[in-house]
């Protein structure tokens, strides 16, 4: 997407790929790998190298601290953030069979299931969005959580059987963003990304962050929240859940402004957090 950019623009690049911890690990949980940056810092690691000149992310993997000397200079506009159930057994997740497994990697995914649905059995499954579709009705996984924008930037949506509705199953913080990451001293590399920085996503995501931020959780911390921006108020659901669903704390808010910017919506993001944290103190912890 801003490597099409950049080529209709005239702009010659090169594309570097790099695979990162989070791309290797396939066998267990990545919050028992260490969790919070394993899709970054190998590509951060290369900027500061000077080996590569940007870096793109899926934003829900980047973490709220970044190395020194790197910043994020654009946010591209979010694709739908929601997430989605495919199964061929079923054509909702309320239809499933009683015991029916479930395949993610998301903790959040799985503690959401647990609340929705307790009978329902979350199994592990890594590996890219193609992988995990294959996966799909083997070794008994009779359906699969994923990320409506992943699917739908490889053409794949059609393979989705259910939309789960945001008002009800609130999405991984970040989740359908997309940034992009470079050395703060490189101008000319802000220069030619400055024109992708779509500014309602960015304040949106800056008061997502700012709400994780605040909360400080561990990588195995269900953490959901959603936050958008109309240009004329900036509406915020977050909550906090039990690792196995059996409870969970929310908070939101609506801040009518209409110039209501990254720092204003940054600073409602972390009072949000601030006063939820004692609230999923225990859960938190874990």
């Amino acid at each position: 997407m801003v490597a099409r950019t950049f080529a209709a623009a005239g702009t010659p690049t090169d594309i570097v790929l790099i695979k990162t911890t989070g791309d290797r690990i396939q066998d267990r949980p990545l919050a028992d790998a260490g969790g919070k940056g394993l899709f970054t810092k190998e590509l951060e690691a290369a900027l500061l190298a000077g080996t590569i000149d940007l870096a793109v992310h899926s934003m829900k993997d980047v973490p709220v601290t970044l190395p020194r000397g790197l910043v994020l200079a654009a946010i591209l506009e979010r694709e739908n953030p929601a997430d989605v159930f495919l199964s061929r057994i079923a054509p909702s997740l309320k239809a499933l069979p009683q015991g029916a497994r479930v395949g993610t990697s998301s903790v959040r995914r799985a503690a959401q299931l647990k609340r929705a649905r307790p009978d329902l059995v979350p199994v592990l499954l890594r590996g890219n969005i193609d992988t995990r579709l294959r996966k799909l009705g083997e070794s008994g996984i009779e359906a699969i959580l994923l990320a409506l924008a992943g699917l739908r930037r490889l053409g794949l949506q059609e393979q989705v059987t259910e939309i789960l509705p945001t008002d009800e199953w609130l999405p991984s913080l970040a989740q359908g963003a997309i940034g992009v990451e470079i050395r703060e001293a490189d101008a000319r590399a802000a220069a030619a990304v400055a024109p992708l920085d779509h500014l309602p996503t960015a304040i949106a995501l800056g008061c997502e962050r700012a709400f994780q931020a605040a909360l400080d959780g561990s990588c195995k911390t269900p953490i959901a929240g959603l936050a958008t921006f109309d240009g004329a108020k900036l509406s915020f659901r977050g909550e906090v859940l039990a690792p196995d669903g059996s409870g969970s704390v929310t908070t939101s808010f609506v801040v009518n402004h209409i110039g209501c910017g990254k720092e204003e919506a940054a600073r409602a993001g972390r009072e949000a957090g601030i006063k939820l944290k004692p609230q999923a103190a225990q859960w938190l912890a874990s």
